[in-house]
């Protein structure tokens, strides 16, 4: 082809063709017994695997009758609201939650320092990669920046093809210190060569937390608040793990079934996490919420508040898509148990802030939803706002761009992408290889 256009009318003629033949008859699925994203008619997950690392409950069983229930989300053994509860108040708990996750077991005070000051020695990239790597192509998909960073990570490892479990320990290790300057970094060369703004670029310090040093290298002047880096880090805490069956854990497990090394393993993962139905629901939110607060004049008057959601969910209002954004989930029914415990974490960043009239419209849609999908959809299944509720107000209270929303989500979820990792290692030798029944039709 000569040029773009000609391109553009070549692809848009064969559309019709490739949409012609390779749809398939929804009838065909039910005639088959398949679930279409591995989800059975009541939204359970077809089962594919087991695991140690985390689970999830969204119901229990009741006289026989299986009945939704308030979420839990458990890490090794531990309910995450007992986690987050147990830390004191000043204290930050990423280094000592991933070696859970990763380890099995909570750390000795012993191993918890070791483990730290292995997280702290790893956080700086190698020399030049920064320049070499990150600020030759920057763009404002943070993702992309940080997945092309992983793999070209590998170029830097002596023993990057090397699968054994302490050596894919190591890389994982090396990683989860890694990611929060692959991602600011990222922020900071796209931010000065695609948005013409100022670049400061800050090392990491050996002595400050995950959260801390997110903060700190992201600010030109390193400052930040106690209350901000401990938001931030329960934040973190409740974004490392999500069960096992989440679409980006199970793209690690599939691909270190293959035998792949970490970098290309956690580079595939990224790629599953950047997608918008998986990684991207807060960025919506904060879209929603933008959209609402310019159409609804006082965040206080409900009924104001609750006409406009009704428009929203007639597809009369925002993106025309029915949906009030963070609003339900997949697997929780009653409630989200990281929204739960994160909320509290919200409404004392949102004082600190002085963003209390936010607070008010999150608080009035919080309880005004549930009852309007309710009457517009016709359904007895509970709705409860899930933790990509407040998480973007979270991030927008703590000045964090929108471009690095989901390259957050993935500073925690690498540390289950590596527990899922290893666990897959040490367990299976088998490549994961599902079954697709053929409906080719013979010509």
């Amino acid at each position: 082809m000569k040029n773009r256009e000609q391109m553009n009318e070549y692809i848009k003629r064969q559309e019709e063709i490739c949409r012609r033949n390779d749809m398939i008859s929804p009838r065909l699925f039910e005639e088959y017994g398949v679930n279409l994203g591995l989800r059975d008619e009541n939204g359970n997950g077809v089962l594919t695997g087991l695991t140690k690392i985390s689970k999830i409950v969204s119901s229990k069983v009741s006289y026989g009758q299986k009945v939704p229930c308030d979420g839990e989300l458990w890490y090794r053994g531990y309910r995450v609201e007992d986690l987050i509860r147990g830390l004191d108040e000043e204290e930050y708990g990423f280094e000592k939650i991933a070696y859970l996750l990763l380890m099995g077991e909570m750390p000795s005070d012993s191993e918890y320092e070791q483990f730290s000051q292995l997280v702290a020695d790893n956080r700086s990239l190698p020399p030049n990669f920064t320049r070499d790597v990150i600020m030759k192509k920057p763009g404002a998909d943070i993702m992309n920046t940080m997945t092309r960073s992983i793999l070209m990570l590998a170029s830097y490892d002596d023993q990057a093809m090397d699968t054994s479990v302490p050596n894919s320990l190591r890389q994982c290790i090396q990683l989860i210190s890694q990611f929060p300057a692959l991602a600011v970094y990222g922020y900071n060369a796209y931010n000065y060569y695609v948005n013409q703004s100022s670049m400061i670029i800050h090392n990491p310090d050996p002595a400050l937390s995950t959260a801390e040093n997110i903060l700190m290298m992201l600010r030109p002047d390193r400052a930040y608040t106690q209350v901000e880096a401990k938001v931030l880090d329960t934040a973190l805490l409740l974004h490392m793990e999500h069960g096992g069956g989440n679409n980006s854990t199970f793209t690690t497990r599939v691909v270190s079934s293959s035998g792949s090394d970490t970098y290309s393993t956690i580079a595939a993962a990224m790629s599953s996490l950047k997608g918008p139905k998986h990684g991207g629901a807060n960025i919506k939110v904060m879209e929603m919420m933008a959209d609402i607060r310019a159409h609804v004049r006082d965040a206080a008057d409900r009924e104001e508040l609750a006409a406009y959601l009704s428009k929203i969910l007639d597809g009369e209002a925002f993106d025309g898509k029915k949906l009030i954004y963070g609003m339900g989930h997949a697997v929780y029914t009653k409630s989200d148990p990281r929204e739960r415990v994160f909320k509290h974490y919200v409404e004392r960043l949102a004082q600190a802030k002085g963003r209390q009239e936010d607070m008010l419209l999150y608080q009035g849609i919080e309880d005004l939803a549930p009852a309007l999908i309710g009457e517009k959809r016709g359904r007895s299944k509970d709705v409860s706002p899930n933790v990509d509720f407040y998480s973007g107000f979270v991030y927008d209270m703590l000045g964090i761009p929108v471009e690095l929303y989901t390259a957050m989500f993935a500073v925690a979820r690498i540390v289950g992408w590596s527990a899922h990792r290893m666990e897959e290692l040490i367990c299976t030798d088998k490549i994961i290889r599902p079954a697709y029944m053929s409906v080719m039709e013979k010509r």
